[in-house]
């Protein structure tokens, strides 16, 4: 059988196309952000992932996509990933698309170290120096004097904070939540928090003469996460960590191909820095999750 037709190889495969997906909507939104009011394209964004949702699960789940035994945690967890899509839809304005990216992609450090801290988990010393390796690349990428280095890099560094706990409640909530339903309530969330904010820079003749970029961000931003939820369907974490790293070659690409922005030699380095230490961080949980396995196995 081709690996590909494996679980873990139909894993890999979807999660690559997710990091795909991600750096599209990352330089569709750099470019629609300039001809539509920001709040507007935010609400649209998780209003069309709440609505397609319903479309293509109610008629499997039923009721069932519905039914949430932690309301409130995915209440939280909706709030966090919009403040995180806010940062990003803002921080595109003014940043390139790879630096952001590479940056972003810190998220999951974070969200280890937060985990460290608030749930206890148990982090090895060298979890910890490939983190401080990442810190390192991302201060190359936005040293003083820098290509990217402004106030705006503000947008990032809260949405790397957002992401983390995002992630660290998404962790929390795993086994206990259908994906699709958390990926229902996690657009319901967004569209229902911006319904009032939205009135604020309201534009119908905007809506009316760009909305085909209105759908393309709505339909990347609900495909790109639905193929992750069908990645970690298909394979763990452990297995697929490495390969989201790819969306930073993707988005280096396209701000290449769209902006014709090349990051100076400094920040190639701090990008690389930054992909080798989310790598390496994954490779570590694999082997932990390989090493458990064997101690779990041996007594029997």
């Amino acid at each position: 059988m081709s690996f590909w037709r494996t679980q873990h190889g139909a894993g890999i495969a979807l999660i690559v196309l997710s990091a795909l997906a991600f750096a599209v909507l990352d330089t569709v939104t750099k470019y629609v952000v300039t001809l539509v009011p920001v709040l507007m394209l935010l609400w649209f964004r998780y209003a069309f992932q709440a609505l397609l949702t319903l479309v293509l699960r109610f008629p499997v789940q039923k009721q069932r996509l519905f039914s949430t035994p932690n309301p409130r945690f995915q209440t939280l967890r909706g709030v966090l990933l919009l403040i995180t899509s806010a940062c990003s839809f803002f921080g595109l304005r003014y940043l390139p698309v790879g630096e952001f990216t590479a940056m972003v992609m810190l998220s999951p450090a974070a969200a280890t170290a937060m985990a460290a801290w608030v749930l206890k988990d148990h982090v090895s010393q060298r979890r910890w120096l490939l983190m401080a390796a990442g810190l390192g690349g991302v201060l190359l990428v936005v040293r003083p004097g820098g290509q990217v280095f402004s106030w705006a890099l503000l947008f990032p560094v809260l949405m790397v904070t957002s992401y983390g706990w995002f992630q660290v409640l998404t962790s929390r909530l795993s086994g206990e939540e259908n994906p699709y339903t958390t990926h229902f309530y996690t657009g319901l969330v967004g569209a229902v928090v911006m319904c009032p904010i939205v009135v604020i820079g309201w534009d119908t003749s905007a809506l009316l003469t760009y909305w085909p970029w209105f759908v393309v961000v709505g339909f990347l931003g609900t495909f790109g996460h639905l193929m992750l939820i069908r990645a970690y369907a298909r394979a763990s974490a452990p297995v697929l960590a490495p390969y989201m790293y790819a969306q930073i070659a993707f988005a280096t690409l396209a701000g290449w191909l769209v902006f014709k922005h090349v990051p100076d030699a400094l920040a190639w380095l701090g990008i690389a820095i930054i992909a080798a230490s989310g790598v390496g961080n994954a490779l570590l949980s694999a082997h932990e999750v390989r090493k458990q396995r064997r101690v779990v196995v041996a007594p029997a």
